[in-house]
């Protein structure tokens, strides 16, 4: 089964590619952990969703470590691609968000995938449920692990996060909320100036979705609705897969079921998130769940 990585964003917050930020005692990159959980969790291809500048910095860095272990492919995102009738406003300064990132991989995938972001932690335990979970994926229900958002935010500034209202382990509605943050010790999010409380039990996506290629095809409608709504702003908006999630389960057109997972999410949204993280990693490491020389070599 194939696993795709979300790996073309920009990283602005960050300052800085952050996809290829080292973290572990070898020059690993959050990326690498990732491919090397989807590789024990049983998946057998890798497809790298990344800018196509970016080619040959992917290649000689995530690419040469695991070349022989896994199939590898790309797939670019590029802000000109689009459905046909449509073209980018050249004032356009931003790729088309993550649901457009995925749509790259329209012509190259063909069997269920997982997809997920290059720059989170995940979990081994994730990856191999959600493996699992591929068995039961149909062009009607796809899947997704469900994380609590308490425990995906940042000490250092605020997260955008999909945030769900379950029923019965199923996603019945998610709302893709940009600006989640703790202030005072209560979790809120800033709408049009004002902050608002949120549950910070919310089960919450953090982009890492089970699907089959059936999503292709309503990706290809639901952009072109995107690109041709009056409410659109072309210059700014992003087309994120949580607002496809919503839109297909809103409408009877698919369900997407909530996987339960015992890992913990673990994140770099600045550069002051990286402390907290590499002391994660080094006591997952210390406790035996990862070698120390991820790739042995």
């Amino acid at each position: 089964m194939t696993a795709i990585i979300l790996a073309a964003g920009l990283g602005s917050r960050y300052g800085g590619l952050k996809q290829l930020d080292p973290v572990g005692p070898n020059g690993e990159f959050i990326i690498d952990y990732s491919v090397y959980d989807c590789i024990r969790a049983g998946f057998d291809r890798i497809v790298f969703i990344i800018k196509e500048e970016n080619l040959e910095v992917f290649e000689e860095t995530i690419g040469s470590r695991i070349k022989g272990d896994v199939k590898i492919e790309y797939a670019f995102q590029n802000m000109n691609d689009l459905p046909d009738g449509f073209s980018c406003p050249v004032d356009r300064a931003k790729p088309w968000g993550t649901a457009h990132a995925l749509r790259a991989c329209r012509n190259i995938v063909d069997d269920k995938f997982v997809i997920f972001n290059a720059d989170d932690f995940y979990g081994r335990e994730s990856f191999e449920n959600m493996f699992k979970s591929l068995d039961a994926v149909d062009s009607k229900t796809y899947s997704m692990p469900g994380y609590t958002l308490a425990n995906t935010l940042s000490d250092n500034g605020h997260v955008a996060r999909g945030v769900c209202v379950t029923e019965n382990g199923m996603i019945k509605h998610i709302r893709e909320i940009k600006q989640i943050m703790r202030i005072d010790g209560i979790v809120k999010y800033e709408d049009n100036g004002e902050w608002k409380e949120i549950d910070e039990n919310s089960p919450v996506s953090m982009n890492f979705w089970g699907f089959t290629p059936d999503i292709f095809q309503y990706l290809e409608d639901e952009f072109a609705e995107f690109l041709k709504n009056p409410d659109t702003n072309l210059l700014k908006d992003e087309f994120y897969i949580p607002s496809v999630i919503d839109n297909g389960v809103s409408a009877g057109d698919f369900q997407c079921k909530v996987i339960d997972t015992p890992a913990k999410w673990m994140g770099v949204t600045y550069r002051t998130d990286k402390p907290a993280f590499l002391d994660f990693l080094n006591a997952k490491i210390a406790a035996g769940e990862y070698p120390e020389n991820l790739w042995g070599v």
